[in-house]
Formats: C-alpha cells, sequence, structure tokens
C-alpha cells in the first residue's frame, strides 16, 4: 500500500511505488477495509490526516492527493464494536456512506446487472449470448443469491462458456439453480430483509411493523432507516414518538 525502498532494510532489489503514489491526483478503492490489519489501520489512518505517505525503507515524505473510497461487506457499527474497525479511521472515512442492499433485495436491478455482465463476457470469451430463457431468468429471480453479483457473474461466466451463442437455458447452470426450490421456512427464522403481515392487518399495524423492521435492520441507525424507507428523519422521530405515546397510554382515550 504503501511502497517501499530497495537497500538491506527491505531486501527488496528494486523500488517500489505504493498504492496510493499510483493513485496520484485519481481515486483509490480499499476494498473490504474491515479484514485490514488493525496496525495497518493506523498507518492509513495518519496518511489520510496528513496526506503525506512515506516508503518502507525510505527518509523522506511526499504529498498525495488521492481520494479513498473504502468497502465492507461488514455493518460498520457491529465491527467497530467487536474492535474490527479502529474508531478514529472509522469517523475519519465515513464522510458519505452508501450502503448498498443484497442483490436479493434488489431483484429489480437483476436484468440490467445481466445485460451488462453478458457484454463483459462475450468480449472476455469471444461468445455471443444475447440473452436468458424466461425459465433462467426465473430462477434466477427465485435463487437468494448470497454471493451477491459476484456469485451472480461466476453463474453467467460459466453459462456463457457452456452456451456459447443465443440464449443461456437451465440445462448450462448450475445444479443449484435448477433443483426446486425449498418451502418457505417459518417467519421465526426470518430474513431481516422480509416483512410479513397476517391478513386483516390494519395499514397503520403494516407501518408500524415496517418501522420497526427496518430500524432493526439498520441496526437502530434512524438515518439510514429514513432513507430506506423514503421519508424524512424528522417524519420517523415523529412516527416513534406516536408509538411510544400508545404504548404508555393503551386504554382508548375518552
Amino acid at each position: 500500500m504503501f511502497g517501499h525502498e530497495k537497500g538491506a532494510f527491505t531486501g527488496a532489489l528494486e523500488r517500489r511505488a505504493g498504492c496510493f503514489e499510483l493513485a496520484q491526483n485519481g481515486t483509490l478503492l480499499l476494498d473490504e477495509i474491515g479484514d485490514m490489519p488493525i496496525a495497518t489501520q493506523a498507518k492509513l489512518l495518519r496518511v489520510l490526516e496528513d496526506s503525506r505517505v512515506r516508503r518502507l525503507g525510505g527518509k523522506s515524505e511526499m504529498l498525495v492527493d488521492v481520494r479513498v473510497i473504502a468497502s465492507t461487506n461488514k455493518v460498520l457499527e457491529e465491527a467497530l464494536r467487536k474492535g474490527e474497525i479502529r474508531d478514529d479511521l472509522y469517523y475519519r472515512l465515513n464522510v458519505f456512506q452508501i450502503s448498498l442492499p443484497p442483490l436479493r433485495a434488489r431483484m429489480d436491478d437483476l436484468p440490467l446487472l445481466v445485460e451488462a455482465l453478458l457484454r463483459d463476457l462475450n468480449k472476455k470469451h469471444n461468445c455471443r449470448v444475447v440473452d436468458l430463457t424466461p425459465e433462467v431468468l426465473e430462477q434466477f429471480q427465485r435463487h437468494s443469491w448470497p454471493g451477491n453479483v459476484r456469485e451472480l457473474r461466476n453463474a453467467l461466466e460459466r453459462a456463457v462458456i457452456l452456451a456459447g451463442e443465443g440464449a443461456i437455458e437451465l440445462q448450462h447452470l448450475p445444479a443449484n439453480f435448477t433443483r426446486p426450490a425449498a418451502a418457505p421456512k417459518a417467519e421465526e427464522e426470518g430474513d431481516p430483509t422480509q416483512v410479513r403481515l397476517r391478513l386483516g392487518s390494519t395499514i397503520d399495524e403494516a407501518e408500524r411493523l415496517l418501522i420497526q423492521r427496518t430500524l432493526q435492520h439498520t441496526r437502530n441507525n434512524k438515518t439510514r432507516a429514513a432513507e430506506i424507507l423514503g421519508i424524512s428523519l424528522k417524519t420517523l422521530h415523529n412516527k416513534l414518538k406516536e408509538y411510544g405515546a400508545a404504548e404508555a397510554d393503551p386504554e382508548p382515550r375518552p
């Protein structure tokens, strides 16, 4: 990440520029920052604070101008509690946070993702696959995608190689896509991205349950919950006050 000098101190035979130098006046993506060792996080924090980097074994620092984008598949608040991410680094990086839901929670994106991935995979493997059959699209929409877009790309790459041209059919998919779908499990096993309502629920009851489940999903991050719900933070606070008043005064008012 920071590069190194050649010489006896580093044991390197040549000088090597680090990621910050290579990204000078550009953008550096730090993927899966939650897996970065704590000691490296401390060094990264110093670079972010001072905009200066020193190669390993070097005697001088150089000024760097780099926009940093950091990503992680971990829940940030939980990673902080576990000590997997330094508090000071988190607050330094958390200027603008974008939470991307898992693929199973945004299935409307699936056709566009398939189209883009097929275009890239056709170029990579010199194939002419143009589409999915309706049966394959149905299987994709029923799949839970635990591996998110990476899993989608792998499934499509295998299918593109096997099909070669035309449309991807069921026979081109891995076995786990063509098995019968498992029956839905009881709600107590629950998917945190889904909300189930009993028949006869009122609009108010449905709204309340949706807000409560969204807050659970965001670890009580009200700003993020309001974004997901498509309401203002003020509206969310007002709703929570209403629910609190109802719990404090359960008897109907005269």
